[in-house]
């Protein structure tokens, strides 16, 4: 079981930039596909980017273009770097850590893209 604690959320203008980190207890290394998940009041959670252990990424068509992630085995830590935000990304923002045997999630984010 790994532990994953989200943080870097918080108030933007449109057009601004974030970048989420979510921090693992233990090693992510070559076992875990990471992701970030993203939920909105009223609407289910949605998966906006996630990286494979051998960095192969996938993301979003809504995404596409405008968000990068990425990990750092060494530091045990993936990051979303979210670039040109919309008021439409606004939402919690979920790090979820998959196995063939297990499955964890952190506590959420909130990201607010307003002006």
């Amino acid at each position: 079981q790994v532990q994953l604690v989200e943080s870097g959320g918080g108030l933007v203008q449109p057009g601004g930039s974030l970048r989420l980190s979510c921090a693992a207890s233990g090693s992510i290394h070559s076992i875990y596909v990471m992701g970030w998940y993203r939920q909105a009041p009223g609407k289910q959670r949605e998966q906006v980017a996630a990286i494979s252990p051998i960095g192969s990424t996938n993301y979003a068509d809504s995404v596409k273009g405008r968000f990068t992630i990425s990990r750092d085995n060494a530091k045990n830590t993936v990051y979303l770097q979210m670039n040109s935000l919309k008021p439409e990304d606004t939402a919690v923002y979920y790090c979820n850590a998959a196995s063939s045997r297990l499955n964890s999630w952190g506590q959420g984010t909130q990201v607010t893209v307003s002006s």
